[in-house]
């Protein structure tokens, strides 16, 4: 029922599914339905935000069953990790509602997100609803006029997987900068993260006559300063220190060394599209760091940080009903497994080349190494996560009002960044006209590499 056919292909992995086709040949099936019914979408939170999709499926019988499910389950997973949220509210259709509520359970295909996004991210395990279609809440979600203050003497630091980054900012000017490297992936004792942190802030803070703001960036979701998920903490696998040590961990942090100064910790995604809305002048910014996970930040057409959580790292882009298993989450074709050093790594042996069990970042680096030295397979490498790149900027696009894309982080260093640009670009240009007149694809200059970040993230909490 199905005829999907990319007119580009990723040149090592050609079996590659891209959501946004599967969709638009869904859609197709349900305009020549004449059983195809409204079925609303909306994901709530405790305080009241809302996020809505309202979407048409088919006649729900026989073949059609499976396809309803699978377009539905993934839309409502990507709106979980896009948007975020405990409630998931189907209007229209009972059975697609019961059948999600098997999916999104203790027991179910997807208890991670069950467990993560609804318990640990919004304190209630995620609960699917049946509903009437005129008793679906209207959306409602505000964005935070967060960033762009430059005044004073403050410290920006963003936490990697692999380093850690402090900066010491005067009135928006870098005075210093450093990167410390560090392994907080699978420590067990988050009193390494602890004083990782600690540690960076006096490095910058030495450099400054007085402390008077505090603007932080990481991989994971941040509520209220807290700690929700976040890959840095990976290796606490006890509950209670969890909550006890990492949840209010920055609080601790500040209230211990720097009491009363004003702070703010965000996804370092926000500040990725934070430092580009700045540093370019301009808005409507989807900024993509390429590195340990894929990181995803986005500032609206008015300039605001938005409420979303743009966790994409584990929002589907492959629909491929073998695509690859991401070892955390345990689902499949999610961005974790193209866009990042785990990307390059799944596609080296098709390139040929065999690193064994050589940690993902020292494979990232030989493939760097041979695409400095003009290997052709590397290429490949940078030109298959450019094409899936491409249709996947074009879903993101259904989601995203987005103006201008940057992408950085590890993976589009080098040579490989621009093939990669190079494949989304031709991607756009030869499946989605009209979003490549719309989409401006760059990477940052220099000085946002060095300092558009740390200053982003300075600049994040108000003085007074």
């Amino acid at each position: 029922m199905m005829n999907i056919q990319p007119k580009v292909k990723p040149v090592l992995d050609e079996e590659f599914v891209p959501a946004v086709l599967w969709n638009a040949e869904y859609r197709k099936l349900v305009a020549a339905d004449a059983g195809a019914h409204d079925v609303k979408i909306a994901l709530t939170r405790l305080d009241g935000t809302v996020f809505r999709k309202d979407v048409q499926v088919l006649t729900h019988e026989g073949e059609n069953v499976a396809l309803n499910i699978k377009y539905v389950e993934r839309l409502v997973k990507f709106m979980l990790w896009g948007m975020g949220g405990c409630t998931v509210i189907i209007a229209g259709n009972d059975d697609i509602a019961a059948t999600l509520g098997e999916i999104y359970s203790e027991n179910g295909a997807r208890s991670f997100d069950w467990d993560i996004v609804g318990k640990g991210m919004f304190s209630q395990n995620i609960e699917v609803k049946a509903m009437a279609l005129a008793d679906v809440p209207a959306q409602n979600s505000p964005a935070d006029a967060i960033g762009r203050h430059l005044g004073g003497n403050r410290i920006g630091f963003d936490l990697g997987g692999s380093d850690r980054k402090c900066a010491a900012v005067i009135d928006g000017e870098v005075v210093f900068s450093t990167e410390v490297p560090w392994d907080p992936y699978f420590q067990e004792d988050p009193s390494y993260q602890y004083e990782g942190i600690v540690d960076s802030l006096k490095l910058a803070a030495a450099h400054l006559p007085s402390v008077d703001a505090i603007g932080g960036s990481s991989a994971g979701v941040y509520i209220n300063n807290e700690v929700r998920i976040a890959s840095l903490f990976r290796g606490i696998k006890n509950q209670e220190v969890f909550q006890k040590d990492v949840v209010p961990m920055f609080k601790d942090i500040f209230d211990a060394e720097y009491p009363g100064v004003p702070f703010e910790v965000i996804n370092d995604g926000e500040v990725t599209a934070l430092a580009g809305s700045i540093s370019m002048n301009t808005n409507s910014v989807l900024g993509i760091a390429m590195g340990t996970s894929e990181a995803v930040g986005y500032v609206d057409p008015e300039g605001n940080v938005t409420t979303q959580i743009n966790e994409l790292a584990f929002a589907p882009v492959d629909y491929r009903d073998d695509a690859p298993t991401d070892e955390w989450s345990g689902d499949i074709g999610c961005g974790v497994q193209i866009f990042c050093q785990q990307g390059v790594a799944r596609l080296a042996p098709a390139a040929g080349f065999n690193y064994g069990d050589m940690p993902f970042p020292e494979q990232l680096v030989e493939v760097q190494k041979e695409m400095a030295n003009g290997s052709e397979a590397a290429a490949k490498i940078y030109d298959t996560i450019g094409t899936c790149f491409g249709y996947a900027i074009a879903h993101y696009a259904e989601f995203y009002e987005i103006g201008t894309l940057i992408i950085m982080g590890r993976v589009t260093t080098g040579e490989g960044g621009q093939i990669m640009i190079d494949g989304a670009k031709k991607v756009l240009e030869l499946e989605f006209p009209e979003l490549a007149k719309q989409i401006n694809i760059t990477q940052p200059d220099e000085k946002m590499k060095r300092h558009g970040q740390a200053v982003a993230a300075a600049s994040l909490p108000q003085i007074g």
